[in-house]
């Protein structure tokens, strides 16, 4: 098991299709063991997801309701008050939550909004929580700017397998991704970034998304893998649905792929069971999103999840300060007299 456990960015392709085609327990038995070696087991991290500029992107991410081309009810917003943001951050720590997402889209930020989305960062972290961005593609002097103003993750996803990616999005090259992440490594910020599955892909392009994530330079730090949510009036509505086992496959080996990493399960947790959802974590996935909404799409709500985690003897990762420099620990929290993890 500790060949298994160890950090390693020389995957193949083959490699990775043997995990993934192991027979369930034994790869769920595998990726629990690499989790217990690197992670407390019983313990989520709980983060926030704020949409901060809303609709009118360029570009045609064909899984993407806010994509300007496509007629899915999602209307082009300005970007949000700076108040609007903080009030909002409060209320995702009151309710446990203990880092803070920013999503805008754009193709990429205007150097003149950035000094807004700088202020956004900086009184996010007054309040005592990690930040984490998403803005589209940078250049390398944006990067710095936003390291500058102690940005702690940017979320940029790779979306899919470098084979696959041109079905999806032709506004960009998959080459236009790397280089983001290679902006903001460069810069110091830790990389939040992961992809999509159940787009039609095959289970070797799958592979291929984790391949990739897996030999970056540096694993991300954290790793969403989303479950498309299919809305109305996007490309990929209608798509036939990936097979839940599939998924939780996908969970697992993403967890032995980059043992140190939080692998977060993300968008699609709405349409997931309670016991989906226990299975993911049992394979691994050790962070989510706290709250209703994810940018434009449902989410199961804070009371749902804090119930949840009661009933699977989960704790929630909290934040403390410790001379300077933040790290997690395991507290309880009780909400609304009922003694819950959150």
């Amino acid at each position: 098991m500790a060949a298994m456990s160890e950090i390693r960015h020389d995957w193949t392709r083959q490699q990775v299709l043997d995990l993934l085609g192991l027979p369930f327990a034994d790869l769920m038995q595998r990726a629990h063991a690499v989790h217990r070696a690197h992670h407390d087991a019983n313990a989520v991290q709980v983060s926030t997801l704020l949409s901060i500029k809303t609709g009118g992107c360029p570009e045609d991410c064909a899984y993407c309701p806010q994509a300007a081309r496509y007629a899915t009810g999602v209307d082009a917003e300005k970007l949000m008050p700076l108040e609007r943001v903080l009030e909002r951050a409060r209320e995702a720590k009151a309710a446990g939550a203990t880092r803070f997402c920013m999503g805008a889209a754009w193709r990429s930020p205007k150097d003149r909004d950035l000094p807004k989305v700088a202020a956004m960062i900086q009184g996010v972290r007054e309040l005592g929580m990690e930040t984490c961005a998403t803005l589209g593609m940078l250049s390398a002097e944006q990067a710095q700017t936003l390291r500058s103003a102690g940005l702690d993750y940017y979320n940029h996803n790779l979306d899919s397998a470098p084979e696959f990616y041109s079905e999806i999005i032709h506004t960009r090259e998959y080459q236009d991704r790397l280089d983001t992440l290679g902006h903001v490594r460069h810069a110091g910020l830790k990389t939040c970034c992961g992809g999509i599955v159940g787009m039609g892909e095959t289970r070797a392009q799958r592979a291929g998304l984790l391949q990739t994530l897996a030999n970056l330079p540096e694993h991300p730090q954290s790793v969403p893998i989303n479950r498309l949510v299919q809305v109305e009036g996007t490309p990929l509505a209608g798509t036939a649905l990936l097979d839940p086992f599939e998924f939780v496959r996908t969970i697992a080996a993403a967890r032995i792929l980059m043992p140190a990493s939080m692998v977060r399960l993300s968008a699609g947790r709405a349409e997931m069971s309670d016991e989906l959802q226990a299975l993911c974590f049992l394979a691994g996935a050790n962070s989510i999103f706290y709250g209703e909404k994810l940018l434009t799409t449902g989410n199961p709500d804070v009371l749902a999840d804090q119930q949840l985690f009661a009933r699977l003897g989960i704790h929630a990762m909290q934040i403390t300060e410790t001379s300077g420099t933040a790290h997690f620990e395991i507290v309880e929290v009780t909400h609304a007299g009922d003694s819950v993890a959150a």
